[in-house]
């Protein structure tokens, strides 16, 4: 339990930095351009790629500014392009999947079966359940009719997010992205440079 609670206090102090702001804003800009390229099947199922880029928020930043984040960040999607009816029931699912996302990733290295576990995790809480029921109470259909395709959906995608989001993160984490975006990679150049 202290060890959630030093991962939470951690992750608010990262809100004392400018750069975390800007990382936020561009991850932000990223996702509501991916955003533009959803396909929705129907009122129910609709197959996206924009959450990938709000994972980079939540390893980078962890489950305090991953929550805010997606909070923050699934209002302005549905400000710049309404699909359906307003509901907070999916604004409290995304900052839930900030929170997770962000206590599988935050300060931990980046591991296939990491980010395999986490994906299933999120899928599982925030999509198949809390998403299904979000959906039965805002359209009034039965919680159990609307499952089954959308655990059949959240399946599919589980190896596809979870394989693109760990390819992508090992890469930028190869080419030194992350630390620039944390402020390491600067910080370490001017102290050589004296």
């Amino acid at each position: 339990m202290k060890k959630l609670a030093t991962l939470f206090t951690d992750s608010l102090q990262e809100f004392k930095s400018v750069r975390t702001i800007t990382a936020c804003a561009m991850f932000a800009a990223i996702s509501v351009v991916l955003g533009a390229y959803t396909i929705v099947i129907g009122d129910y199922i609709k197959i996206g790629f924009s959450s990938v880029s709000n994972q980079f928020v939540h390893l980078l930043f962890g489950p305090a500014v991953g929550s805010l984040f997606a909070g923050a960040l699934d209002i302005l999607k549905y400000l710049v392009q309404p699909t359906g009816a307003f509901f907070p029931g999916f604004t409290l699912g995304a900052m839930l999947a900030g929170v997770l996302y962000g206590c599988f990733f935050y300060k931990k290295p980046v591991r296939i079966g990491r980010v395999l576990l986490a994906e299933l995790t999120v899928s599982v809480i925030c999509n198949m359940l809390l998403g299904t029921l979000w959906l039965s109470m805002l359209y009034g259909k039965g919680f159990l009719a609307l499952l089954p395709m959308r655990v059949v959906k959240n399946l599919i995608m589980w190896p596809v997010n979870s394989f693109l989001f760990y390819t992508i993160a090992k890469t930028l984490e190869t080419a030194g992205v992350f630390r620039v975006l944390k402020g390491n990679g600067l910080a370490r150049k001017a102290g050589q440079r004296r």
